[in-house]
């Protein structure tokens, strides 16, 4: 019952940034995607970024449990999927997060991008045989693989030379870098538009 207490805070809390930031309104996404206003895009960079620093060396300090972290396997229907989750959102203007963000805020838009959601992992768990028979589903790339090595384990590593927690923290760095380096219009022409929730 604590877990499921905990998770409804934090679940609360995040989603009140995202809207506070824009991210439940798809006027802002679409300008970030079209490059016109990038405050959005430097939020998120930001918080991977810091997420990743924090994480990683919270690994290193010993702070953080590594037997909580997993490697996922690459195969094509994860590029395929993140594909079609990528044109989705550009579509829609919502990514499950913040369509469940603007649901909540009381966009009708958000509960129709919801079910269809819905509606498309339905149809997936009815097609999974088919995917798996089509070959989406094998092992690409080494399967298991990382950005750095980590001790213990047998992924096949893309720096082999470089421990994985400090490739993490350089990674977390870089787009912490990136988000402060972007300037946040670098096109003409953006301006956020507010869009009430209906």
């Amino acid at each position: 019952m604590t877990q499921i207490l905990l998770a409804l805070i934090i679940g609360g809390a995040f989603g009140a940034v995202l809207d506070r930031i824009g991210a439940s309104n798809p006027n802002v996404i679409w300008d970030m995607l079209t490059f016109r206003m990038l405050g959005l895009m430097k939020t998120i960079l930001l918080g991977i970024g810091i997420a990743a620093i924090l994480i990683f060396a919270g690994q290193m300090a010993g702070l953080v449990d590594v037997a909580h972290m997993s490697i996922k396997t690459a195969y094509w229907g994860v590029l395929l999927g993140g594909l079609m989750l990528g044109f989705g959102w550009a579509l829609s203007g919502f990514c499950p997060g913040t369509g469940v963000c603007a649901a909540a805020a009381g966009r009708k838009d958000a509960v129709f991008y919801i079910l269809g959601g819905l509606a498309g992992a339905g149809a997936y768990i009815l097609s999974h045989d088919w995917f798996e028979t089509a070959g989406l589903l094998d092992p690409i790339l080494g399967g298991k693989s990382t950005i750095g090595t980590i001790a213990g384990r047998d992924f096949p590593a893309l720096w082999p030379n470089v421990p994985g927690d400090i490739a993490g923290i350089l990674l977390g760095l870089a787009f912490v870098a990136i988000a402060f380096a972007l300037p946040q219009r670098p096109r003409r022409g953006g301006k956020i538009i507010a869009t009430p929730a209906e």
